[in-house]
C-alpha cells in the first residue's frame, strides 16, 4: 500500500498502526508538503494535477491501493482514477459520524473545514438513501443544521513550530469547548492523539485507525482478485495445451 502524505509526522502514526493491526502490510509512503500549501493559498482543485502525478508514481511503484491522509485534498485524490483504489483517509471516520445527529468538527488548519463538512455531507447523504429517502431529497441545509465546524485557534502555529503538545493541547481544548455536540470529529490525522487529552464526555473520532483498516481491506480484495485471475489464466493456459496434444 502506498500513502501519500502532506507532512512528515504522518510516517511514524501508520508505521505504529500497522505494526499493532496489521502486521504483514508493507507500506511505501510518499510526501509531498507543498501540496497542503498550495492548497491553502489556491483551494484544493489547484493541486489536482500534482495529486494525480504523486499517485501515478505510486501505482507505477507496484502499490494495489492508495491512502491520501491529508483531508485537504483528500476529495481530489479520491476523484483520481487510476486503476488501484484510491482513497481518502478521513471517509470511513465521516461515515461514522454520519451516525450522529449533532456533529461538531474540529480542525487546526481552515482549508480542512470546508472538505471535511463536505465530506461528512455526502455520508449523511448515503444514510438517508439507506434508509429509503428520495433521491435529491438530502439538502446542503439539512448539513449546516447537523454539522457544526470549530478551528482550533493557534494549534497550527504551534504544529508549524515544532511544539508537538502545545499543538495537541490546543486542539483538545477546542474539544472540551463544544457545546451541543453528540459526537466530535478531528478533522486531520495530526490531531488523533488529542483525543486521549480531552476530557468531554462526547464520542471524539479520529481518521488515522480506520482510515488504515479500510485500506488494507482495499489491498486484500485486490490481491485475492489478482489471485482468481491468475488462477483463471492458468487454468487457461492448461486447457489450450492439453487441446494441443
Amino acid at each position: 500500500m502506498a500513502l501519500l502524505h502532506t507532512s512528515p509526522v504522518h510516517v511514524p502514526v501508520f508505521e505504529a498502526l500497522r505494526d499493532r493491526r496489521h502486521p504483514g502490510l508493507r507500506l511505501r509512503h510518499t510526501v509531498e508538503e507543498e501540496l497542503l500549501a498550495r492548497a491553502r493559498s489556491h483551494g484544493p482543485d489547484a493541486v489536482a494535477g500534482a495529486v494525480r502525478a504523486a499517485l501515478a508514481g505510486a501505482v507505477a511503484g507496484g502499490a494495489d491501493a492508495v491512502l491520501c491522509t491529508c483531508s485537504t485534498i483528500g476529495a481530489v485524490a479520491e476523484r483520481c482514477d487510476m486503476g488501484v483504489p484510491v482513497l481518502r483517509v478521513d471517509r470511513p471516520m465521516a461515515a461514522a459520524a454520519a451516525a450522529h445527529r449533532r456533529i461538531a468538527v474540529v480542525a487546526a488548519v481552515e482549508s480542512t473545514l470546508g472538505p471535511t463538512a463536505a465530506l461528512i455531507g455526502e455520508e449523511l447523504a448515503r444514510v438517508e438513501r439507506d434508509a429509503g429517502g428520495r433521491t435529491g431529497e438530502h439538502t446542503a441545509s439539512d448539513d449546516s443544521a447537523r454539522v457544526r465546524t470549530h478551528l482550533a485557534e493557534g494549534a497550527w502555529e504551534r504544529f508549524e513550530a515544532g511544539d508537538h503538545d502545545g499543538f495537541l493541547d490546543a486542539v483538545a481544548a477546542a474539544v472540551d469547548a463544544v457545546r451541543d455536540a453528540d459526537v466530535i470529529v478531528l478533522a486531520q490525522v495530526s490531531m488523533a492523539a488529542a483525543a486521549a487529552r480531552a476530557t468531554t464526555s462526547v464520542p471524539v473520532l479520529s481518521s488515522p485507525r480506520p482510515g488504515l483498516a479500510a485500506a488494507a481491506r482495499a489491498v486484500e480484495a485486490v490481491t485475492a482478485r489478482d489471485a482468481v485471475l491468475k488462477g483463471q489464466a492458468a487454468g487457461g493456459a492448461a486447457a489450450r495445451e492439453s487441446a494441443a496434444r
